[in-house]
Order: structure tokens, then C-alpha cells, then sequence
């Protein structure tokens, strides 16, 4: 079950010019690369959610650089592109009692679209994802997108 939970790179940063060019070079002179992300403004700061190709290595790099940043396990899905796409997923884990936290989603080059999930139980999550035929993606597949 572990093989599906992606580590996502979140931090902390100030709302101000400068700030995403500085991640974005700190990540290219290290040879990471950003698969997905979300910016979430909050006053004077922005939180910063990312998929990375390498997030250990990422997690190293931004807290070498000062950020104050953290790994948190969310999943990567596969949906169908279409209308409903979203709401399928939405209704298997509603009807499990499990909350989505929050989410980001994107297309892939493959006209593919894949969503992020911080969920309230993750295992649970997985465990009735699976159930119900909805395609989980892990960090493999991360880098192939």
C-alpha cells in the first residue's frame, strides 16, 4: 500500500518578487524538476504544495536554502478526463467517511488527468480507491510525466 503514498514538498514563503524565481533556480541548479504544484496565498505568505521528481533530495535543497519546508504523503490519481472525472472519486470517498483536505489537478502530455489528494485517511483511501477501480499512480509514474 505504501508503494501509492507520493511525498509532497510543501513550505513556507513570503509573498513577495523573487520568491518562486529563487525556488525554481535553487531547483534547477540542483537538476530537480517540478512534476505539479499549487500556490495557496495566505496574507504576507504563500504555501507552496509541489510534486518533484526527487522530493528527498528537493526537501534538502529548499532547507539548505532557508526555506522552512515539509514532506507530506498524499496520493496521485489517475482520472478519466471528462465531466464527472472528479466527482467519481469524490463520491467513493464521501461515501467512506474520507475527507479530501485539499487537491490540484493537471493534464498530462497524454491528455491523461491526474489528480493530487491530501486525504484524511490515507490508507483507508487507497484501500477503496483500489476497490472501485480507480487507477493510483506512484512515485514511477511521477517520473514519466
Amino acid at each position: 500500500m505504501e508503494e501509492k503514498i507520493i511525498k509532497q514538498i510543501s513550505l513556507f514563503a513570503e509573498n513577495k518578487p523573487g520568491r518562486l524565481a529563487n525556488i525554481a533556480t535553487n531547483f534547477r541548479n540542483a537538476g530537480i524538476n517540478i512534476r505539479a504544484f499549487t500556490i495557496a496565498e495566505a496574507g504576507d505568505f504563500g504555501i507552496i504544495r509541489m510534486v518533484v521528481d526527487k522530493p528527498d533530495f528537493a526537501h534538502e535543497v529548499l532547507h539548505d536554502a532557508g526555506f522552512t519546508v515539509s514532506e507530506t504523503s498524499v496520493l496521485g490519481i489517475e482520472m478519466e478526463d471528462v465531466p464527472g472525472g472528479l466527482g467519481k472519486i469524490a463520491d467513493v470517498l464521501g461515501g467512506q467517511s474520507i475527507n479530501i483536505d485539499y487537491a490540484y489537478a493537471f493534464v498530462t502530455k497524454t491528455e491523461k488527468a491526474l489528480l493530487i489528494l491530501r486525504v484524511s485517511d490515507i490508507e483507508g483511501a487507497i484501500k477503496v480507491l483500489n476497490g472501485s477501480g480507480v487507477k493510483l499512480i506512484d512515485m514511477a509514474d511521477i517520473q514519466e510525466i
